[in-house]
């Protein structure tokens, strides 16, 4: 983990308030494991870092996507290559997938990250994506070109599967052999991912998404409840200890 200085190379609108930007950073792109993130500084004014998750490492080369939902993220979104960025990374614990078949679940802005987990896996990758509809789907084509099966759901079926990601994750499950689910995005989502892996006696691990203070595990500003094998209790940084967790190790009640 160190401080870099990195030019922008690109920054495209994905979809809506999606940003994808392209920095060039040697260090990071070759330190970088999925499910890990970057901590932005986004304006000088602006004290606190963004976290964002790591989509791609190639090269020389880093690509984050992100949501704009205030001034920082919105700062964010308006920059152009050639300007420079001060990246904090890589951050946190990522996916540690085994060598068999995966499923990767990505709800919205949670499928960025596991673009990257489809990236390093090493057998056959299935993603399910969930969005809210067809004007919100991001990466398909980027997924489709890394794994052996994309199923795409939208909440008002105006793209793919109409419904949630649980469905399809659901039939998969039971009808198929599987040595692992991940998955990143809103926590119901990952509750209801966990619980069907659980199910199906499969091994699922998820990347929690808290709001963070520094990102670094000194702020505890983004703990979670985790339970250990005993089923005691305790408090998890998710920017340290996460941000994937075994799921059977979230408190998720």
């Amino acid at each position: 983990m160190d401080l870099y200085v990195c030019e922008i190379v690109s920054n495209k609108r994905l979809a809506g308030a999606v940003f994808g930007v392209t920095v060039v950073c040697a260090d990071i792109a070759a330190a970088a494991r999925p499910g890990q993130f970057v901590s932005i500084k986004c304006g000088a004014e602006r004290i606190l870092r963004r976290p964002v998750s790591i989509c791609s490492a190639r090269d020389t080369k880093l690509e984050f996507v992100f949501e704009v939902k205030g001034e920082g993220t919105r700062w964010l979104s308006e920059r152009v290559p050639g300007e420079k960025l001060d990246l904090l990374g890589p951050l946190g614990k990522g996916f540690d997938l085994p060598g068999g078949g995966v499923i990767l679940v990505g709800g919205g802005i949670g499928a960025p990250p596991m673009l990257f987990a489809a990236a390093a896996a090493k057998g056959p990758v299935t993603a399910i994506l969930g969005f809210r509809s067809a004007g919100n789907v991001i990466l398909g084509d980027e997924f489709r070109g890394l794994c052996e099966n994309v199923i795409i759901t939208t909440d008002d079926g105006s793209c793919g599967m109409r419904g949630t990601v649980a469905a399809p994750l659901e039939e998969l499950l039971k009808n198929g052999s599987f040595e692992a689910v991940a998955a990143c995005g809103p926590r119901p989502m990952l509750s209801a991912v966990a619980a069907l892996s659980g199910r199906y006696d499969v091994k699922c691990f998820v990347s929690l998404e808290e709001r963070m203070g520094c990102g670094t595990g000194a702020c505890v500003v983004c703990v979670c409840e985790t339970r250990s094998a005993g089923g005691e209790t305790s408090m998890s940084r998710v920017c340290r200890d996460g941000p994937v967790f075994n799921a059977r190790d979230v408190a998720w009640e």
